[in-house]
């Protein structure tokens, strides 16, 4: 497919970001598609529905500040949308595209009722008082409002965004229905209908995804080499869970630096100094080591959970892993893909690694629709069947067609949500 030939035209074609990454997916994946839904291949490559929002609040010193937000619908064929919102300097709206087709591949991969969508806002919340972010929030919501809704787009966090900004979100969507809608957002406190277990979902499913890999490659868990790119909540939650099954979280990076210690590190220590002092760096127990160093270090497995385009042909060549777990979206580049594969390094794909964040979310929706809530151990026990159904689904597709597990996820994702589409044909 000659990607160039069907770019929309409000965007650059010199500068696609993530979306050409998603769009050179989309191309490798379309010759082991079912060739009956060929014809419906490019509902793939065109997003439904994208906003493009100004923002505008009042900052504590009187002056009025502006800022740009997006939300993108890619899919609806197979539900509602479903992806989170970002507050990040370097948000685009191409950015912004790339994530909500990776939702609408996602969420069919581990095939819940959802398509997919996402949001952002180009800001540094860093550099905002706590009412700042608040009038931010709910301005952003109000803009958006009317694409969102429990049975339209349920937006969620994602980087820089939390339990108090869905809180936010979801009041100022009640108050403008009149009425509490606890199902417009997942990712809530608990006491306002969130989710038990919904914090270390994602974390947790990159978990299952890689103990469920390392057991096709005869690998234990306790003993194995683990290292961590991003320090967030699913790095975090992936390190905790690591350690707690016997695994040596050896080294750490996050936009701060990066750690090691070859012997282990403390993973609750690291996040309480983290907390403390707002970087890695003096951490207990560890050294520091160059940012390019990290992807040397000699371990069994990596988790790959900042950003996108993190591993690239640079530092691909420099891995020393035997499993890459992507706990973020889009956190390898097509070139590095290639470079993996030559090296035999299997990647568990973010549509499958990082789906446990919006299964749990989907438990979420559930719950409040149904005004019934689950204990943490039924959600986990729920988590972690879907996830295990879905990586062994993926890998019966890599075996059987040869191909490698991102490809065979984008194949059961794609023809998931091109049946749907082909089903309910075009109007009018």
């Amino acid at each position: 497919m000659d990607n160039t030939s069907k770019i929309s035209s409000y965007l650059s074609r010199e500068s696609l970001g993530p979306w050409e990454t998603y769009l050179v997916q989309i191309d490798r994946v379309e010759p082991y598609l079912d060739k009956a839904l060929l014809p419906w291949v490019e509902t793939l490559t065109r997003p439904k529905r994208s906003l493009i929002v100004d923002i505008p609040i009042r900052l504590d010193n009187g002056v009025i500040a502006h800022y740009e937000g997006y939300r993108v619908q890619h899919n609806l064929s197979r539900g509602p949308g479903k992806g989170g919102i970002r507050f990040h300097p370097e948000v685009t709206l191409t950015e912004v595209m790339a994530l909500s087709a990776w939702m609408t591949i996602k969420n069919a991969v581990v095939n819940v009722p959802y398509g997919g969508a996402k949001g952002g806002i180009r800001v540094d919340p860093k550099k905002l008082s706590i009412e700042e972010l608040e009038r931010l929030t709910r301005r952003y919501a109000s803009e958006i409002n009317i694409l969102i809704g429990p049975d339209k787009d349920i937006p969620a966090p994602d980087i820089n965004t939390n339990e108090q900004v869905m809180a936010w979100f979801m009041d100022t969507y009640s108050v403008n229905q009149g009425k509490t809608t606890t199902g417009v957002v997942t990712g809530k406190p608990v006491s306002l209908g969130g989710s038990l277990g919904r914090h270390d979902a994602t974390g947790r499913g990159v978990f299952i995804c890689t103990v469920e890999a390392a057991r096709h490659l005869d690998m234990a868990i306790a003993g194995a080499r683990v290292s961590i790119q991003g320090f967030g909540n699913v790095g975090e939650a992936a390190a905790r869970l690591f350690a707690d099954a016997g695994a040596k979280v050896v080294a750490i990076q996050d936009e701060t630096g990066s750690i090691h210690n070859q012997h282990g590190l403390d993973v609750r220590q690291v996040r309480q100094h983290r907390l403390a002092t707002g970087s890695l760096a003096g951490a207990p127990d560890s050294e520091t080591i160059a940012s390019d160093q990290f992807w040397s270090c000699e371990v069994d497995i990596l988790v790959a959970a900042a950003l996108e385009n993190q591993i690239t042909e640079k530092n691909a060549p420099l891995i020393r892993a035997r499993i890459i777990a992507e706990g973020a979206n889009g956190p390898t580049t097509p070139a590095a893909d290639l470079i993996l594969q030559e090296r035999n390094i299997l990647v568990i794909p973010d549509v499958l690694a990082n789906a446990g964040g919006v299964t749990v979310s989907y438990f979420e929706w559930v719950q409040d629709i149904s005004a019934f809530f689950w204990s943490e151990d039924e959600i986990n026990v729920r988590l972690d069947k879907i996830m295990r159904d879905a990586f062994a689904a993926v890998w019966e597709a890599a075996q059987s067609k040869n191909i490698l597990m991102r490809t065979a996820a984008f194949v059961l994702g794609c023809e998931r949500v091109l049946q749907a589409r082909k089903l309910r044909g075009l109007y009018p």
